[in-house]
């Protein structure tokens, strides 16, 4: 017999594990809108927020993920990834 058949407490850490996975949130992108730069989250349509300024966006971006321990990840004017910041819990050790 599989030993999560047989184990309720195996089962429960399996479950609890699922759990923690599916809390992440969003990763969070700041995009050039125009004049301005906002905070869209990813697979979003609309701007979560707008502001001025990059450096403004970006904070905004940040709290959100910091929040939802996700991403921050950051377009260049040309619409390159210039930045990318984890606030979620990164493996340890890293692959690789």
């Amino acid at each position: 017999m599989h030993p999560t058949k047989r184990n309720p407490f195996i089962r429960q850490f399996n479950f609890d594990l699922d759990e923690v996975n599916d809390m992440s949130g969003k990763n969070q992108w700041v995009v050039r809108n125009g004049d301005k730069w906002g905070v869209r989250g990813e697979g979003n349509d609309r701007l979560t927020s707008v502001h001025d300024t990059q450096q403004e966006a970006f904070e905004r971006a940040r709290d959100i993920a910091r929040n939802q321990g996700s991403e921050v990840l950051i377009q260049g004017e040309d619409g390159k990834i210039r930045e990318r910041n984890s606030y979620g819990k990164d493996p340890f050790p890293p692959p690789g």
